[in-house]
């Protein structure tokens, strides 16, 4: 168990590393657990990743809060409104075939992934193209469809925030990362109070995940605000490439 631990640590250290930059730390962390806690019913490991990620996701978001312009009143009406349908979308998830979800997210992704690509430029100026009236709106609609994705589906929630944040807002990669946060920290909240309501959560393994997520979001926010908006890209680009990887074996193979 020791060991178990020890392996579980060290992959939500690597987890929270790239969470906190580009999203997508549950490509790393999920798999890890649902392997090494052989014979733990899969709702209680999602339980007990929960509690690493939001601690990791609120930890870098600190980090970030200090150093960059963040737009509150438009980030925070996405995170109030994806927390709630990020409830909805785990209550519905149970009534609809999953399976329909994979190839659509995967279609996004390569879409997103040549766009980034192809603009050499984007998200490299911070250049907010939306009115103050029009920034919450635009943010209740982000909110609405990812929050509902993520409690639904859920992998590649942090990779589609951040592209929405430059893709609609014309934030910079380094203000989208800190956004993004914001509003994860919401839909991790929503998820965990169900978990822990319901009891499926192993709080002796969730704790020291939580520090060692901690740690690496820690690390990995400060090496982004550091680097600039260009390390953000490049690691962007290889953590949606890592995703259209994964969901094509699985649509595929």
């Amino acid at each position: 168990m020791t060991l178990t631990l020890a392996l579980l640590c060290l992959f939500a250290f690597l987890a929270g590393f790239i969470d906190s930059i580009v999203g997508g730390g549950g490509l790393i962390q999920l798999p890890a657990m649902l392997i090494l806690l052989k014979g733990v019913p899969v709702p209680t490991v999602f339980g007990t990743g929960k509690v690493s990620s939001l601690a990791g996701t609120a930890a870098a978001f600190r980090h970030y809060a200090g150093r960059v312009p963040i737009r509150w009143r438009a980030v925070g009406v996405a995170a109030g409104v994806a927390g709630v349908f990020s409830f909805l979308g785990a209550r519905v998830v149970s009534h609809l075939p999953q399976e329909l979800l994979p190839p659509l997210v995967l279609g996004l992704l390569v879409c997103i992934a040549i766009y980034t690509f192809w603009r050499k430029d984007f998200g490299s100026i911070h250049a907010p193209r939306l009115s103050e009236q029009r920034e919450p709106l635009y943010g209740a609609l982000v909110g609405l469809v990812i929050g509902f994705y993520d409690g639904f589906f859920g992998p590649g929630t942090g990779s589609f925030l951040l592209f929405a944040f430059v893709g609609l807002f014309g934030y910079d990669f380094i203000s989208s990362s800190a956004a993004a946060k914001l509003v994860n920290i919401a839909t991790n909240l929503a998820a965990l109070a169900y978990f822990a309501y319901t009891g499926q959560i192993l709080w002796h393994i969730a704790i020291p995940m939580a520090i060692s997520n901690i740690a690496g979001s820690t690390l990995g926010a400060y090496l982004a605000v550091r680097h600039g908006t260009g390390f953000v890209r490049v690691l962007f680009l290889v953590v949606v490439s890592a995703f259209i990887v994964k969901l094509g074996l699985q649509v595929f193979g």
